[in-house]
């Protein structure tokens, strides 16, 4: 199948990296959110990284603008129907996943294909509440879109190998790398990376190091670009803990038991840099540990 257009369900941090990448590789992009100042905060957004990657010479001007001119916005879901390929990159939530598919179901040509950006949530449940489940994949980019060369295939226990090989090739197209995961829970990267976070949250909850420490002993010791607690600040945490969750409820294992520390700062509000406060606070000119 030739995929042309492309809808986006979300206008949030993956949603307007997703549009991003897809918009400045040719394809026709149409970004739906429930919120119009999201959707204006994200072209705000994806004006400002094409604008950076003009100036540092990745791209030219006038690929910057052909990018703007393909993508566009709306608040009513039932637009993205005509297009070929659906993303939906909502919040990590399964009821409201499928419930924007089953909104959009009715509006779908039959030819389209449905994807997830879900970092973890089962794609065969997903895509068994849909009229599809043999064009429905999961689909998880790495944040930050634009940056990241990653992309997750992950195929539910019902899509075709025709989805599967159209996908490979639209990741193709982007210029990124796809990796095939099979649908266990969350798929390849989560599953190594969440627990690592969750491990350096439970060194920190039993007091072995401090925010800084930990930090500084996997960039200086491990060669790791980011410390785990600042990785996890930059994902969210409400995210890594929606993770962890579906990590353990999904493999009944104990050793996927999000610390306790990890869901306090949830309950506080304190998510990272998305609310300015996380392991770290953000609202002064350099971040400070907040432990």
């Amino acid at each position: 199948m030739d995929i042309k257009s492309v809808g986006v369900i979300g206008a949030g941090q993956m949603g307007n990296g997703i549009a991003h990448v897809f918009a400045l590789s040719g394809f026709d992009v149409h970004l739906t959110d429930v919120n119009q100042d999201a959707l204006d905060k994200a072209l705000g957004l994806i004006r400002k990284n094409l604008d950076r990657q003009t100036s540092r010479g990745k791209i030219e001007q006038s690929a910057a603008d052909a990018a703007i001119g393909r993508i566009n916005t709306t608040l009513t879901l039932a637009d993205l129907g005509a297009t070929d390929l659906v993303i939906e990159a909502a919040t990590e939530r399964e009821t409201v996943k499928s419930a924007i598919f089953e909104d959009l179901q009715p509006h779908l040509k039959p030819s389209t294909i449905l994807t997830s950006n879900t970092s973890s949530i089962s794609i065969t449940r997903l895509a068994s509440r849909t009229d599809r489940p043999e064009k429905f994949m999961g689909f998880h980019f790495m944040n930050p879109v634009p940056v990241m060369q990653l992309v997750e295939l992950i195929r539910g226990i019902a899509t075709d190998e025709e989805t599967y090989k159209t996908l490979l090739g639209v990741v193709e197209k982007l210029g990124k790398t796809a990796a095939s995961a099979e649908d266990f829970p969350a798929f390849i990267v989560n599953r190594i990376l969440m627990p690592m976070i969750n491990e350096a949250v439970y060194t920190l909850y039993e007091g072995v190091g401090n925010v800084r420490s930990i930090d500084e002993s996997m960039k200086l010791g491990a060669n790791h670009p980011m410390g785990p607690l600042e990785l996890a600040d930059f994902i969210g945490l409400d995210t890594c803990l929606a993770i962890m969750n579906v990590l353990h409820d999904g493999l009944a294992d104990t050793k996927y038991r999000p610390c306790p520390l990890l869901t306090k700062y949830v309950e506080a509000g304190w998510l990272g840099r998305k609310t300015q406060r996380g392991f770290y606070d953000y609202r002064g000119e350099e971040p400070v540990p907040t432990r």
